[in-house]
């Protein structure tokens, strides 16, 4: 009779062991391999058609992405943080007169380059910003100073000028900035425009290309990072600042979720708090990055009226490009060196 108890003891444990496995294996999710590292960054986002681009312009884009790329790739790749690479990545698009940051920034009304730009750390959710600078050279490293060595998060104007000069910024005069192409592009606007409405509202405006650079990226450390800079909207008025210089709305970084950079007509990003909007959907709702960006950019973005695109990466170092607009200038490589250049909607 004890021995039958016994038995039957040892039944009833082994039907019990299996049974927890087996329920242990029905809800414990596979795990996904993560990358080690990962960069990606767009150009600007608009009206960016094969029928309008020569190849030599092509290959002009093709040539400054890759570079701009490559340096943020080397970093990550060298066991640099995420922050250096964002950082030294848009420097190689603000010191090129093909995109609408730094040296290829836009005209105002007035005939000024006013610049601004942001980045964010995801693993402190630390933040910097400038905004309206005309003698800063590179903004993104404005921003970064803003964020590491100054108790707040967004300068402006003069101000964010005598700060950068403090700080051993390279700072030089308006005139670095002129572009003639910019110029003209300013010049047609104002001979387009009425007396009670700018005309970057015009639809042949709200259409055309918005030329933010920005880059996001994931580091060996697990690090997110993110950062976006630009010149703005041609013919901007009345010290106008759009989303690009705003934390969730042109840069947000978060390492529970995902790095963003956003491009666009930045009052509809600014009002949809889109960059933000993207982690917040990953975050309580639980939506994968590639589904966040799709209802944040095709649906919420696109019914408020706005138009443009983002660039991100999660935690896991997985990528994406979304945008609502004919084309966005975008790149992208991953840990195993492999390079995608896009400028069309594929």
């Amino acid at each position: 009779m004890k021995n039958l108890i016994y038995l039957f003891t040892l039944l009833l444990i082994f039907v019990s062991c299996k049974k927890e496995v087996s329920e242990d294996a029905k809800t414990t999710p596979i795990e996904t391999k993560k990358a080690e590292f990962s960069i990606i960054i767009h150009g600007g986002a608009g009206t960016i058609l094969k029928k309008n681009m020569t190849p030599e312009k092509e290959a002009e884009y093709n040539k400054v992405l890759e570079e701009a790329i490559r340096v943020g790739y080397d970093i990550l790749k060298n066991g640099g943080t995420s922050l250096d690479a964002v950082e030294k990545t848009i420097n190689i698009m603000e010191d090129s007169p093909l995109f609408n940051a730094g040296k290829g920034a836009v005209f105002t009304h007035e005939g000024y380059n006013e610049h601004d730009a942001s980045i964010m750390d995801g693993k402190t959710l630390n933040a910097g910003a400038s905004a309206g600078t005309r003698t800063v050279k590179n903004p993104i490293n404005l921003a970064r100073a803003v964020m590491e060595n100054s108790p707040h998060v967004m300068l402006s104007g003069s101000g964010a000028e005598v700060f950068a000069t403090e700080q051993s910024l390279e700072i030089v005069e308006p005139s670095y900035f002129f572009t003639e192409r910019r110029m003209k592009s300013l010049e047609r606007v104002k001979a387009s425009e009425d007396n009670k409405v700018a005309s970057f509202y015009d639809e042949d405006i709200k259409d055309s290309k918005y030329g933010t650079v920005g880059c996001a990226a994931l580091d060996k450390f697990g690090n997110l990072a993110a950062g976006t800079s630009t010149g703005g909207m041609t013919n901007k008025r009345w010290g106008r600042i759009g989303d690009a210089p705003i934390i969730g709305a042109g840069t947000y970084a978060n390492n529970k979720t995902c790095a963003v950079s956003s491009t666009g007509w930045g009052e509809f990003f600014i009002r949809g708090m889109v960059a933000h909007d993207i982690s917040a959907l990953m975050e309580y709702k639980s939506l994968s990055l590639k589904e966040a960006a799709n209802e944040v950019i095709q649906n919420k973005l696109t019914e408020l009226g706005g138009t443009g695109g983002i660039v991100a990466i999660d935690k896991d170092g997985n990528m994406v490009m979304e945008f609502n607009t004919p084309g966005m200038y975008r790149a992208t490589m991953n840990e195993n060196g492999e390079l995608y250049i896009g400028m069309y909607k594929d």
